[in-house]
């Protein structure tokens, strides 16, 4: 089980990428506990995560060089697996996958949409949704390669266009 160290970069499901930025011991229900306190980096808001329970609230460390590599190559992917759904049914599916936390289904998400848009009018929700995907993993890879996040949008643009 990872743990996590303050200063330390990390990411929180459907929220994205977070700062360590301390650890605290309060009293629940008379017993101590201890907690990660994280500020996502989007809002500036500040979550607190029960340290023993931070792996199944799916608090997971930045994307290393090899799982950017994974990532890059789902979004390489020209085939997508979802246009045959009602909006609704795709919408729940992705929204599934969002909540996970998971950069390769996060990735799998903004692929599909980003690929569905090209062949029909995505509704609100999904067109919110792909924004969402896309803020997702434009953040993390700016961070773990030390890139700015406007050149990591134009890096995931053109992996579109060809």
């Amino acid at each position: 089980m990872e743990t996590f160290r303050v200063g330390q970069m990390a990411v929180y499901p459907a929220q994205g990428v977070v700062e360590i930025v301390g650890n605290e011991e309060k009293q629940i229900s008379g017993k101590p506990l201890r907690f990660y306190v994280l500020r996502i980096l989007d809002t500036d808001m500040r979550i607190m995560v029960p340290v023993d329970k931070a792996h199944e609230v799916g608090l997971r460390g930045i994307a290393s060089a090899e799982e950017i590599e994974e990532v890059l190559d789902i979004l390489r992917e020209k085939e997508i697996h979802a246009d045959k759904q009602t909006w609704n049914r795709r919408y729940r599916g992705f929204m599934e996958k969002i909540k996970t936390g998971s950069l390769y289904e996060v990735a799998e998400v903004f692929r599909d949409l980003y690929r569905l848009k090209a062949t029909k009018t995505l509704s609100f929700g999904e067109r919110r949704m792909l924004d969402t995907a896309k803020n997702l993993i434009v953040k993390e890879l700016a961070v773990a390669r030390k890139r700015s996040e406007a050149k990591t949008e134009h890096e995931l643009e053109e992996l579109f266009q060809n």
